[in-house]
């Protein structure tokens, strides 16, 4: 390829979706990619998540400043270091969030990005098995499936939320994102669909896409106020690749901030610590950071869980089934179930998720995660709306240096007294039959664990960050002088630089964040496509 029209910095779960529709669109694209290739069987079968994720080979294994909210703790944040990012080895839950999100964002200055506006791109970027309807899309690039590793007990607790009082939703992603529901995955074929599967693999638009890996990009190119190229390092080696028409950036809510500072775009007085050039005072670029934070249920049980389908000839069983028919334990994703609550009334939309999954982790000496050797289950209490805001600054002007993240993930007495507000709800589940027969003992928190304060502390001690880090680029009305990108996800007051993330959400949707990612990616080439052509 010759000079490309437009550099797009990171192959993640928005990157590779803005990459592969601009191509499409008939724009020459050059994507650059800091990580490796995701085809390999660790990221591609899903029950092997556990093998990328905290592996540096695969992750970037951001470390995280200790967070006094949950003890001092410091915790090791993922992001994907392989092409589809963190749709290369996230769980694969697919879920949008709740309608009120997204006209939210458009109460807070994102015109163009309710709910009505982004529902057909959510269409446009499914295959879903459930069909096409008002809500849901067939024949895009990520397909949509129904969970594979099937466990009767999950229908149990399906049922036993229905007895607790929570209304079943025909599908969380489409006319009620409130209620019980069904998982659905982002699989095609009972393996994982990143977005490097479904946006790149075996396509290179009639040669308008090229893809270079490895590839670490140092800053972002500017003259005279419009983003022209990438400083990157590759091989050993730093270069310079420049484009015609711009930059878009879609490094993900750690790294984005990172380089655009890098870059000379940021707060104005950081910068000048950092002896860093100013190129645009966007004090923005790094604030506004969220995460969702939750903690487990953990429930032993009689019945048969992936814990038991794992070992022995159960194990090599599910081996054979994952051959020849792509189903099984091996296809699992990080849960089976789960259902949107109010914990409380008076709430616009629903803040608690909760996250229902036929098997339970413990931990062994060094820390790492370990699947049980008992038939379990565990509930993953998770909440929407936490109030933390966090931020991520630059550690030095070296541009291979990791950022500095700063964020506590309980943010007020309220954020702790909404989730044992949700652990009532999941244990109240446990205790409706039919799932009360089944259940031998309650592991974490443990059964003594019943009073407020007891609760609230040991909230403070097991609660985890969910890894949805957003809001570090956030999209924003002119008049917001906090707002980095302007509804068209041009940087402000920077010619030809676009960011597509998720750090460009104004805040947080409910549950998983990958689908709204992935959508963005998809919807913001629309925009860039839409200001290359009125520029021609």
């Amino acid at each position: 390829m010759d000079t490309p029209d437009i550099i797009v910095i990171g192959g993640g779960s928005a990157g590779a979706a803005m990459a592969g529709r601009l191509a499409e669109g008939g724009t020459r694209v050059l994507l650059v990619e800091a990580g490796r290739s995701d085809k390999t069987l660790k990221s591609r079968v899903p029950a092997l998540t556990s093998s990328v994720v905290q592996n540096p080979d695969y992750d970037w294994c951001y470390k995280v400043e200790p967070d006094p909210s949950l003890g001092g703790r410091a915790d090791v944040w993922p992001a994907g270091k392989l092409l589809g990012g963190g749709s290369s080895l996230n769980g694969m839950m697919f879920i949008r969030g709740h309608k009120w999100d997204y006209d939210h964002w458009a109460d807070l200055g994102a015109a163009g990005w309710d709910y009505q506006s982004v529902l057909p791109y959510f269409r446009r970027l499914e295959d879903n098995e459930r069909g096409p309807d008002a809500w849901r899309g067939t024949g895009g690039p990520i397909g949509v499936s129904e969970v594979r590793a099937r466990y009767a007990i999950t229908d149990d607790w399906i049922a036993a939320a229905e007895a607790a009082g929570i209304p079943r939703s025909e599908d969380l992603n489409g006319k009620s994102a409130e209620g019980v529901d069904y998982v659905q995955v982002s699989q095609r074929g009972g393996l994982r669909c990143s977005t490097a599967r479904g946006y790149l693999e075996g396509r290179d638009y009639d040669g308008r896409l090229k893809v270079e890996l490895e590839c670490q990009v140092l800053r972002i190119l500017i003259e005279e106020g419009r983003a022209c190229g990438v400083v990157v390092r590759q091989g050993g080696e730093e270069r310079t690749w420049r484009s015609t028409r711009g930059v878009v950036l879609s490094a993900g809510s750690m790294n984005t901030p990172r380089l655009l500072m890098l870059s000379g775009i940021g707060p104005a007085e950081h910068l000048q610590d950092m002896g860093i050039p100013l190129v645009r005072d966007l004090p923005g670029v790094g604030r506004n950071l969220q995460d969702h934070v939750g903690t487990h249920l953990v429930n032993t049980v009689s019945g048969t869980t992936l814990n038991t389908d794992a070992q022995g000839l159960r194990g090599a069983l599910q081996l054979l089934k994952f051959a020849a028919l792509r189903t099984g334990a091996l296809t699992t994703g990080i849960g089976h179930a789960q259902a949107f609550v109010h914990g409380r009334p008076g709430l616009p939309a629903p803040n608690l998720q909760i996250s229902f999954a036929a098997f339970a982790f413990d931990f062994d000496e060094q820390g790492r995660l370990m699947l049980r050797k008992d038939a379990a289950v565990s509930t993953l209490i998770g909440l929407m709306r936490p109030s933390a805001r966090g931020r991520i600054t630059l550690r030095s002007a070296d541009p291979l240096a990791p950022p500095v993240i700063a964020h506590q993930q309980l943010g007020s007495e309220d954020d702790i007294e909404q989730i044992v507000e949700g652990i009532a709800i999941a244990r109240k589940i446990m205790e409706a039959a039919p799932m009360a027969a089944q259940i031998t003992g309650e592991v974490r928190p443990g059964a003594a664990l019943d009073a407020p304060e007891a609760l609230r502390e040991y909230v403070k001690l097991a609660s985890i960050p969910l890894y949805h880090p957003v809001g570090t680029a956030k999209m924003g009305a002119a008049e917001d002088l906090m707002a980095v990108v302007d509804p068209d996800l041009a940087v402000n007051g920077v010619e030809g630089l676009w960011v597509a993330d998720a750090s460009i959400f104004p805040s947080l949707p409910a549950g998983n964040t990958n689908a709204t990612a992935i959508m963005v990616g998809d919807k913001g080439s629309d925009h860039v496509l839409k200001a290359l052509r009125a520029n021609r």
